[in-house]
C-alpha cells in the first residue's frame, strides 16, 4: 500500500497518530506523530502486525471486524503495550480503506489520552501559578506598608531610649520587621526577564549536586543518568539552578539522613509545554525514594505557603514553578511511597 508524496507529507503534518495495515494487519505505513506516540522509527517495526506492535486484543479484533464488514469501529479508553514502551492510555479509530467494494487494509488512528489529560493538568499548573503571583503580590504589599511604619517606630524609640537593655527590645523589633521583609521578598517573583543563552543542562545539574552534596547528610547518595546526546538550551543559568536547587534540596529534606536522590535527563519529542507544542523538549528529572506526598497536598503543592514540614515556608516549588515558567517550560510531578519525580521540562525547539 504505497503512499504518493503529497499523501505523506499531509499525514507526517498531522498531530494525531496515523497508522496504516495491509489486509494481513501488517504495518504499512506510520506518520511522524505515530512514530513518535510509541517512541519508534519506522523502520524498527514496519512489518509488524497489529497484535505484535500494540499488543491489544479489543484492537486486533477491531482491526479483524473492519477488515471484514468494511464498517469503521472506535474503541475507547484502552491501554496500549508498545513494543519496549511503558502503557500508552487511547482512543482508537479503526477505518477500514477499501477502493470500490475491495478493502485494502485499515487505518488506526490513535489518540493519546494521557497527553490529553496532561494538557488539562498543565492547564491547570498555569493557572495556578497565575493565582499564585496575584496573591503574592496582594499579600506582600499589604504586608510591607505597615511593617515599614513598624520599623520607622522602632527606630524613633530606641533613639529615645537611656538604657542598653532597653534598646535590645527594639533591635529585636527591628530584626524581626526585617526578616518579616526578606520572606516577603523570597516570596515575590524575581525582577526582572530571564537572561537566556545556550547552555548545557548537565553543567548546570553538576553544579546542583555539587551544592548538595556538601550540606546534604552523609547517608545520601545522589546519583546521575544523563542522556549525552541532548543539545544546549535556550535558558536563564542562575534562574534554571536556583528552580533545580529548590527541588533538589526538597529531595533531600525528604529522604532524611539516608536515602537515594536520582538526576536524569532525557529528550521528549511532539510534547506540548506552556500550551504550546514542541518539537524537541529537554526534561530533568528529580527522583527521591522518600516517604512521597502526602495526597492532601498533591492538588496544592505549587501554591505558596503549601508544605508538609512544620519547619517549611511553602516557598521554594512556587518559586521554582515561576522561575521555569518564565523561561516557556513547566515543573510536574507524581508521586508514591518510595518515588516521587519532579519533572522540569524546558523547550529545545521553538513552539509550533
Amino acid at each position: 500500500m504505497a503512499l504518493s508524496t503529497e499523501t505523506r507529507w499531509l499525514i507526517d503534518n498531522l498531530s494525531t497518530a496515523l497508522l496504516l495495515f495491509d489486509r494481513d494487519l501488517k504495518l504499512c505505513a506510520i506518520n511522524t506523530a505515530g512514530e513518535s506516540l510509541l517512541s519508534l522509527g519506522a523502520r524498527q517495526i514496519m512489518g509488524q502486525t497489529v497484535d505484535e506492535l500494540l499488543k491489544n486484543s479489543a484492537i486486533t479484533s477491531a482491526a479483524q471486524r473492519a477488515l471484514f464488514t468494511g464498517q469503521l469501529l472506535t474503541e475507547r479508553d484502552i491501554e496500549l503495550h508498545a513494543t519496549g514502551q511503558a502503557p500508552i492510555n487511547a482512543d482508537c479509530i479503526v477505518t477500514p480503506l477499501a477502493e470500490v467494494q475491495y478493502v485494502l487494509g485499515v487505518m488506526l488512528e490513535i489518540i493519546n489520552t494521557d497527553a490529553q489529560r496532561w494538557i488539562r493538568r498543565e492547564e491547570t499548573l498555569i493557572a495556578q501559578q497565575n493565582i499564585s503571583r496575584a496573591l503574592i503580590q496582594g499579600i506582600a504589599h499589604e504586608i510591607k506598608n505597615p511593617l515599614g511604619g513598624i520599623r520607622g517606630a522602632a527606630q524613633l524609640l530606641e533613639r529615645a531610649l537611656s538604657k542598653a537593655s532597653h534598646r535590645e527590645y527594639t533591635t529585636l523589633i527591628i530584626n524581626e520587621v526585617d526578616r518579616l521583609r526578606t520572606l516577603l521578598d523570597r516570596m515575590g517573583e524575581p525582577n526582572g526577564l530571564p537572561q537566556r543563552r545556550m547552555i548545557n543542562i548537565h553543567e548546570v545539574l553538576e553544579h546542583i549536586r555539587g551544592l548538595v552534596e556538601a550540606e546534604a547528610p552523609i547517608g545520601i547518595m545522589i546519583r546521575r543518568d544523563y542522556d549525552p546526546s541532548l543539545p544546549e538550551v535556550l535558558a536563564d543559568r542562575d534562574h534554571l539552578i536556583q528552580a533545580l536547587l529548590n527541588i533538589v534540596r526538597n529531595a533531600v529534606q525528604a529522604v532524611g539522613d539516608s536515602g537515594q536522590i536520582l538526576l536524569r535527563t532525557r529528550s521528549q519529542r511532539q510534547l506540548t509545554v506552556g500550551l504550546r507544542r514542541h518539537k524537541l523538549v529537554a526534561r530533568m528529572d528529580v527522583i527521591d525514594n522518600g516517604p512521597g506526598i502526602p495526597p492532601e497536598l498533591k492538588d496544592n503543592i505549587f501554591y505558596p505557603l503549601v508544605t508538609g514540614r512544620a519547619e517549611g515556608t511553602g516557598l521554594g516549588l512556587s518559586i521554582a514553578q515561576s522561575l521555569i515558567h518564565k523561561q516557556g517550560g513547566l515543573i510536574g510531578f507524581c508521586s508514591e511511597p518510595g518515588e516521587t519525580i519532579f519533572t522540569v521540562w524546558l523547550p529545545i525547539e521553538s513552539g509550533i
